[in-house]
């Protein structure tokens, strides 16, 4: 018998029929003897009805009241899998993350989680219930309801599979595993057997939209064994996301291909090449709770420096309101911004031991004359900004040139 943690993303409980399809297949694992605890998001497309419904009242709405209204999305598909359990002759209960005791801290729409209280969960396990959990959300010390982001179901089921040391952690998607990129773009993409947490992390940070970040760092933290299934084939073995000491010694160089669109680049010129620069701008920008991304500083002979970053493109107004005010304190000539760019990651932990994939990847990208606006890279990655309008066009070619397509060799 294994205790094992089910996810089920949005679309996957779209419907009454796709909810009592879910209670079936939980249903099964129950028949097996395992014990088994189920997080949910709410339907596809109720959180954004919800978010829009509060926009109507406030165009920036209150975090703290938006949080208490887009919570109620999974409030009703744990309802409604209890009931659906209970109809197969399943002993099920059903809980907000307020009532699990999942204790976040306050940062409204994307706070982080600090405690679970499991006592009630293994009670209930212990009696032989099936436990459905909202995803999503949890509750602070002073009793206030808290989302953890968008994804952010995906953190609860990694981190109750970490409180309770759970066997497995299942994330049920609409896709039947993670891909060496986005089969929609390159229609031969692999499904990958494997990959690793590092790998994933990656990915996950650089615009994969599978798993969210934060679940993967949690997994990674606790060794939560994770898994990435379809909701919609059965026996499909989906993705594991394993360690590094677990894989083939014949390593892929390249695992996948990542990528985002929802970026913005700003750049503040001609500020004073002086000592502390870099925290005059990006301080504020951090205390306004303001994500930024790849940095970049060109210092000219005039002693001046050209500071430029990204951003999230629906925070990108933010922060060049917030910039502007501080302009004049920075002594900068000018503050210029771009919404038309897009991210480009190539990803991969035989990285560390292949020289020359950087050269492939501007080779590649030099070919079909896209221009790289800025690099970063770290042992396992190497991102690009480029111009949005070549996004796709980059990313069929460069899985074309690392062969992604192709299985590797063992």
């Amino acid at each position: 018998m294994a205790l094992i943690v089910q996810k089920y993303g949005g679309t996957s409980v779209a419907s009454v029929e796709r909810i009592k399809q879910v209670a079936e297949r939980v249903a099964k694992f129950k028949m097996l003897g395992h014990q088994v605890v189920v997080v949910l998001s709410a339907m596809s497309g109720e959180t954004n009805r919800l978010i829009n419904l509060a926009k109507e009242i406030q165009t920036e709405p209150d975090p703290r009241e938006l949080d208490v209204l887009v919570s109620t999305g999974e409030q009703v598909t744990i309802a409604l899998l209890a009931m659906a359990l209970k109809d197969l002759g399943l002993r099920a209960r059903s809980y907000t993350g307020s009532q699990v005791r999942i204790i976040t801290d306050s940062a409204f729409t994307k706070a982080r989680i600090l405690d679970i209280d499991n006592q009630r969960l293994h009670d209930n396990l212990d009696a032989g219930c099936v436990v459905v959990v909202a995803g999503f959300q949890g509750v602070d010390e002073e009793g206030n309801i808290t989302t953890l982001g968008r994804g952010g179901s995906d953190t609860t089921g990694v981190a109750l599979a970490a409180a309770l040391h759970a066997d497995e952690c299942q994330i049920y998607t609409d896709v039947d595993g993670v891909y060496t990129t986005d089969p929609r773009i390159v229609p031969n993409a692999r499904r990958l057997d494997t990959i690793t947490f590092e790998e994933m992390l990656e990915m996950a940070s650089l615009g994969s939209k599978v798993l969210q970040i934060r679940s993967v760092e949690f997994a990674g933290k606790y060794k939560v064994k994770l898994r990435v299934l379809s909701s919609f084939e059965e026996d499909s073995g989906g993705t594991l996301i394993t360690f590094e000491d677990n894989r083939t010694m014949e390593q892929p160089i390249i695992s996948g291909i990542a990528f985002n669109r929802d970026e913005a680049k700003i750049t503040v010129l001609g500020v004073p090449d002086t000592p502390g620069v870099a925290y005059q701008i990006l301080g504020p920008v951090a205390d306004a709770n303001i994500d930024v991304d790849m940095i970049i500083q060109n210092t000219g002979a005039d002693h001046t420096t050209d500071f430029t970053f990204t951003v999230n493109r629906n925070e990108y107004a933010r922060a060049m309101d917030l910039l502007e005010t501080l302009k004049p304190k920075l002594g900068a000539r000018e503050i210029i911004g771009d919404k038309t760019i897009a991210k480009l990651s190539i990803v991969g932990v035989g990285m560390r031991s292949h020289v020359g994939i950087a050269s492939t990847m501007f080779k590649t990208l030099a070919k079909e004359n896209i221009n790289i606006r800025m690099i970063s890279t770290s042992e396992i990655k190497i991102s690009v900004v480029i111009d949005e309008k070549y996004l796709e066009l980059a990313v069929r070619v460069l899985h074309d040139a690392f062969e992604l397509d192709k299985q590797p060799v063992i």
